[in-house]
């Protein structure tokens, strides 16, 4: 069971200009191999195939718990990718308004399918599969996958933001890189209390300090990157018998904080008549807002 909060897990800007090439970079983070659909979906079905809850729970909830985050973390790339994308054609309702000035720009399914939104699919416009997902039933061996897909999805964070320099695009990278920073050290210190293995030692991967990043320093002065949000009122509360200690980069102390964090409002999506979202002319939607209100 979830409960959907309507906010942004972080507080972004609104895109300064319309920008679809940025828009086609930030897809590989939703839709890419190590992108935030794959970690969902990998933490997802590893927690609901996850056998042997009560004698390791506390492995359980962590994979659950961090499951849950990556929900919010497909909200923020989704939202960062359609406000990149608002304003790129032409406004206008009249048959001489096409979309042949995005012809060859960026991600044509952008304009073509979704409306000029997000779309499950990577940078190249193939579709994310459901064969990323890795859940072998073994916890050491998923664990371990789960440290590789962290790694691998940092790599990616950090090409992105080299290549999208819009401020929003950047502002998305410099969380993401922090908070999956933080799932890194968690699944490491979850196979050094299966095993006794130093996992830690190998981070950070790519070895670049998120503090080197501007838009990720910020973060790292308010102890993000050493906070595990626990995403339930009651559940999941042995996480911190995994997220305790010192944190193997800075030494400061990890902490487990009860709720998400506060986040911020999620970004307007202004009408673009010229691919029919939402498909209803403005004196349309004033009468359907009247009657709403008549309604209720």
């Amino acid at each position: 069971m979830y409960l959907r909060i309507d906010r942004l897990q972080v507080e972004l800007p609104a895109a300064e200009h319309p920008d679809p090439r940025a828009a086609q970079a930030v897809q590989e983070l939703l839709g890419g191999r190590f992108g935030e659909m794959s970690t969902l979906m990998n933490y997802t079905y590893q927690s609901f195939n996850f056998r042997g809850r009560k004698e390791l729970k506390p492995f359980y909830d962590l994979v659950a718990n961090i499951a849950t985050e990556e929900l919010g973390h497909i909200e923020l790339v989704a939202a960062t990718i359609n406000s990149l994308l608002s304003g790129t054609t032409e406004r206008g309702e009249s048959p001489d308004h096409r979309l042949a000035g995005v012809a060859g720009v960026g991600n044509p399914h952008h304009f073509l399918v979704s409306g000029q939104g997000a779309l499950p699919v990577n940078s190249l416009g193939a579709a994310w599969s459901g064969d990323y997902v890795f859940n072998s039933g073994d916890v050491v061996l998923d664990m371990l996958h789960n440290f590789f897909l962290e790694s691998g999805a940092r790599m990616g964070k950090l090409r992105v933001y080299e290549m999208a320099d819009n401020p929003i695009a950047r502002a998305l990278g410099g969380y993401l890189l922090v908070r999956g920073g933080v799932h890194q050290v968690a699944y490491a210190k979850a196979l050094e209390k299966l095993t006794g293995v130093e996992v830690s030692k190998m981070l950070n991967i790519p070895r670049i300090s998120n503090e080197t990043i501007p838009e990720a320093r910020r973060f790292h002065e308010q102890a993000v990157h050493r906070t595990l949000y626990r995403f339930s009122p009651d559940d999941y509360r042995d996480v911190d018998k995994i997220w305790n200690g010192r944190h193997p980069e800075d030494g400061g102390e990890l902490r487990v904080a009860d709720g998400p964090p506060e986040g911020g409002p999620t970004l307007p999506l202004p009408d673009e008549p010229q691919v029919y979202s939402p498909g209803y002319h403005p004196g349309e939607l004033a009468e359907i807002a009247a009657r709403l209100m008549r309604g209720a």
